[in-house]
């Protein structure tokens, strides 16, 4: 199954983050925050959105770092996705 996500939705897999910290303390899965930084795995059309024209300016394969709450979360094929608007997404990473 493929999610094609549409208008000014992107389709984002979250990095993985680090299980110690620079310490060494080994963190439990409840005190882990939800990582910011991500992959782009499918990017929307964009077009008018809200009476706006909307320009996508982010490609499959970016790494970016997103808003700590924002988007939906899925599951297909037992992976972990987020969808995100386009303007959720704060910095393309280089």
């Amino acid at each position: 199954m493929t999610i094609k996500p549409l208008a000014d939705r992107v389709v984002v897999k979250a990095a993985e983050v680090e299980e110690t910290t620079v310490s060494g303390i080994i963190l439990p899965g409840t005190a882990k925050e939800k990582p910011q930084f991500a992959e782009v795995i499918a990017v929307g059309p964009g077009g008018n959105v809200d009476g706006k024209e909307i320009n996508m300016t982010v490609k499959v394969g970016d790494k970016v770092i997103c808003a700590k709450y924002a988007g939906t979360e899925v599951k297909c094929d037992g992976e972990e996705y987020s969808i995100v608007r386009q303007s959720d997404i704060l910095a393309i990473v280089e």
